[in-house]
């Protein structure tokens, strides 16, 4: 009805999700250019910074590890509003693949707009920055309850020399939590650990543990 054509496709990063609906774009466009962080063969390559103008529009690209290492989010000038991807959703928080990358990014996130946040999945966020703030808060909050229980704060007693894995963590800090999803929570525990061992907090043994 709109008569629209494609001619610029913005990949925010590799999951399907996001890349798989390319073929039946290019059947329709097959003019169309594709843009990605870390390109696949045929596709054009987005580097950090670079912007893009569409009928009035513009959009500036971000590279915003995190969720993934080839993570983009794109700031829209005209609205001061994020298109965030997968770093920030609608609803719920994100997973991510190196926890360092992700709290940088959100920090970074957080200076480049003031208005909303157009998520990859779930509803628009009219306050974007303040969102983001809460995902901030939210890993702190675990990353604090990583360390409090490691050190055995909870009841008085001193568990500095206890040796973790992270599920022994996830049974204790996520005990509310179905036992079905301890496995998805230990992914986000082991990159807390991560984070914490290369900061110089935490140190890892052998045999996935932890001190």
């Amino acid at each position: 009805e709109e008569r629209a054509t494609v001619d610029t496709v913005l990949i925010s990063h590799w999951h399907h999700d996001h890349t798989g609906g390319i073929a039946d774009v290019l059947s329709t466009a097959p003019d169309a250019a594709i843009y990605k962080y870390d390109p696949e063969p045929g596709h054009k390559g987005i580097v950090d910074g670079q912007k893009f103008h569409v009928d009035g529009i513009n959009l500036t690209a971000v590279h915003t590890p995190g969720h993934t290492k080839d993570h983009m989010v794109f700031v829209l000038a005209e609205e001061d509003a994020m298109f965030t991807a997968d770093n920030v959703l609608g609803q719920g928080t994100a997973v991510f693949e190196d926890m360092s990358e992700y709290l940088r990014s959100l920090h970074q996130m957080r200076q480049l707009f003031s208005g909303r946040a157009y998520p990859g999945h779930g509803p628009l966020v009219e306050d974007g920055p303040g969102k983001i703030t809460e995902y901030i808060e939210h890993r702190q909050q675990r990353v604090d309850q990583v360390l409090q229980t490691m050190r055995g704060s909870n009841d008085g007693i001193d568990a500095g020399g206890t040796r973790w894995s992270a599920m022994d963590l996830v049974k204790i800090i996520y005990s509310d939590v179905p036992d079905a999803l301890h496995p998805a929570a230990c992914n986000g525990v082991l990159q807390i650990l991560e984070k914490l061992a290369s900061d110089g907090i935490v140190i890892k043994h052998d045999r996935d543990l932890w001190q």
